[in-house]
């Protein structure tokens, strides 16, 4: 549970139950990874550059995910 803290650190502020910081934690997910997606796929549009952009936007989409899933489950109370 260490490593999945020190990856994705800012789910486990949430407190179980508290809206507040739930829905700000997801804002914040999915503000973020749209921003950054949007300009990955702008960089993806060079050819040779391209691959590397797109990989690294699917891995800003799984972190994301990610992320989201650990905001509901903190939110739940079912992780620690």
């Amino acid at each position: 549970m260490g490593l999945i803290r020190s990856i994705w650190p800012t789910p486990f502020n949430i407190k179980k139950g508290n809206v507040v910081s739930f829905i700000i934690q997801l804002v914040i997910f999915l503000v973020v990874v749209a921003v950054v997606g949007w300009l990955f796929s702008i960089l993806s549009g060079i050819p040779i550059v391209g691959i590397i952009f797109g990989i690294l936007g699917s891995l800003l989409g799984i972190y994301s995910l990610v992320g989201v899933i650990l905001c509901i489950l903190c939110f739940l109370g079912l992780c620690k």
